[in-house]
């Protein structure tokens, strides 16, 4: 056997391992879980960080001021230094649509040590432990919105059984334009293997892992686990918080999102590019070796399939075209769910070694600019690496 018949040979042994043996990652079925109404609903503050906002507040925050909540709930907007009118537009959503009380704050810049956002949800959450009794915290990104019964739905799966600290869902990201529907349900696709939502799940489980646009946390466990000021550095804050709250010895609740859905638009390459690369070599832990690491896997599991496929067709070679084939199939079948799951046509699901190329190159770019120092950059702000940044203790 030559080199690529045993490279891709590999390559078929690693996706009949995520097939099976990697938490059934490609499912799409793990939703909310029993809700039985409580006897008492508990008080609710919905906190929602915003920064430079204003081109979608108008279609998520009516959403979060309508919630159809039998127990008390107030929303509170932290403008995270906003130049478009923020903060104006969402006191005169308010005062149009009416609903949910709405404080809308400003807390200033981020002192050193923090990123933007956990310094608004730091405010955001002081303030509400200041004016409420609110015994559970939502928060929930600018560019999310949540069906009328969604803070009810939620409430109610925390609260059902033993109780959960952290209810979770990843919102349904918009899915429109061509860029769109080639990147997005890829996006969901990759961080499930990555963080398989049932292993997530599982009490005492290893991996933990939450959706920043849709977290509900119970405010003792966020007290318990130092939220956010454990993770006040954090440029994957969801992750964070989920493993500060396992860590504390909270349990945590995963999901796919049913009636929560984002209304950012990604209308082409450069927005998505951006969103992916700002936080990929954060994940790789600012590692040479992991993002090496994870160049050589990424090629081996997700563009040796089709290239197999192609070199044996062209030079007659029927074994690795075999298993190149056998590869693509299974990796194209576990795809087709989250397609599935997105309303997008199931053709697209062979066009996943196109999708795994462009997350490879947005990988080797977010390193690139960080050693440039601007990796981590996101609406005007660039974070250094956690390491790097001076110890702040505030919270």
């Amino acid at each position: 056997m030559d080199a690529l018949t045993w490279i891709t040979a590999v390559s078929l042994a690693a996706w009949l391992w995520l097939l099976l043996g990697q938490g059934f990652f490609w499912r799409t079925d793990v939703r909310l879980p029993r809700r039985t109404p409580p006897g008492r609903w508990p008080q609710v503050a919905i906190v929602v960080p915003a920064r430079d906002e204003a081109g979608v507040l108008p279609a998520s925050l009516p959403s979060l001021l309508a919630q159809d909540y039998p127990g008390r709930a107030e929303v509170f907007l932290v403008d995270d230094g906003s130049t478009d009118g923020t903060a104006a537009l969402a006191r005169e959503l308010a005062d149009r649509h009416g609903g949910l009380p709405l404080t809308v704050t400003s807390p200033g810049e981020p002192e050193p040590g923090w990123t933007g956002k956990l310094w608004a949800v730091r405010h955001g959450m002081a303030l509400a432990r200041a004016r409420t009794d609110a015994a559970y915290l939502l928060l929930t990104d600018a560019d999310i919105a949540h069906a009328p019964d969604s803070l009810r739905e939620l409430v109610a799966a925390a609260e059902a059984g033993p109780g959960l600290d952290v209810v979770s869902q990843m919102a349904r990201l918009r899915v429109a334009t061509f860029w769109e529907r080639l990147i997005v349900p890829a996006f969901v696709y990759f961080f499930a293997q990555l963080y398989p939502f049932r292993w997530c799940n599982r009490p005492g489980g290893r991996t933990a892992a939450a959706a920043g646009g849709c977290v509900l946390i119970r405010r003792e466990a966020a007290e318990r686990a130092g939220i956010p000021a454990a993770i006040r550095q954090a440029v994957i804050d969801d992750v964070a918080l989920a493993r500060a709250v396992r860590r504390s010895g909270g349990r945590i609740w995963l999901g796919l999102a049913e009636r929560v859905e984002s209304v950012r638009p990604y209308p082409g390459l450069g927005p998505l590019w951006r969103m992916v690369s700002r936080s990929a070599y954060a994940q790789l832990l600012h590692n040479p070796l992991l993002l090496a690491g994870t160049v050589a896997g990424l090629a081996v599991v997700y563009l040796v399939p089709p290239a197999a496929v192609v070199a044996g067709v062209v030079t007659g070679a029927a074994l690795p075209a075999a298993l190149g084939a056998a590869a693509w199939a299974v990796m194209a079948g576990t795809y087709g769910p989250m397609l599935r799951y997105y309303r997008q046509p199931l053709l697209l699901a062979p066009l996943l070694p196109v999708t795994a190329l462009l997350y490879l190159l947005m990988t080797v770019d977010s390193a690139v600019q960080h050693h440039r120092g601007r990796g981590a950059a996101w609406k005007g702000r660039t974070y250094a690496r956690p390491e790097a940044a001076p110890d702040r203790s505030a919270s």
